[in-house]
């Protein structure tokens, strides 16, 4: 069963995913490497260019190549793969990790990251309306929610693992 790490930006998806991936030995997807390698900019220069709605369908996009690519990966997915509903149908099929946060901690986690983008000038005002937009869509594809202001990417895995009952090393 792939594992799906998904949350706003500055959650540590990333990291997570990748922690997650070493110790089930799997691929890694990231949205953000995905829609680069696909479309030679960051989802920041694609929302500047193409728009966010046209950003929101192509991490949706790469997300369901992903999930149908015949391997068994751990994915690092954009928030925003699961406003889209055919997206939130195939993550049915994986183990699916929400990291959660306060959006101010977020926010100042997203201003060392030039590759998001940002569409407002308040990045934690922004992130406050895409966490209630979202919140609903995160609970209703989440297997586990962590709050990642209490508790570090290797506490995150290890709880993954846990619940996954694999044991770090042994493969997945």
């Amino acid at each position: 069963m792939p594992v799906v790490v998904t949350g706003l930006m500055g959650a540590g998806k990333s990291t997570v995913a990748r922690l997650l991936a070493q110790a089930l030995d799997r691929p890694m997807r990231d949205s953000d490497a995905d829609l680069e390698s696909r479309y030679g900019e960051t989802a920041a220069a694609m929302a500047a260019d193409v728009g966010a709605d046209e950003l929101h369908a192509r991490e949706a996009l790469v997300l369901r190549d992903a999930l149908a690519s015949g391997a068994v990966p751990v994915i690092a997915a954009a928030a925003s793969t699961v406003d889209d509903p055919e997206s939130r149908a195939a993550l049915g099929s994986a183990f699916v990790v929400f990291l959660d946060g306060p959006p101010d901690v977020l926010a100042e986690r997203m201003r060392s990251s030039p590759h998001r983008p940002h569409f407002k000038p308040d990045l934690a005002e922004m992130l406050t309306e895409q966490r209630a937009r979202r919140l609903p869509h995160f609970q209703e594809v989440a297997d586990l929610t962590v709050d990642t202001s209490a508790h570090t990417p290797e506490e995150i895995a290890a709880a993954v693992l846990e619940r996954l009952a694999v044991t770090p090393g042994a493969g997945g």
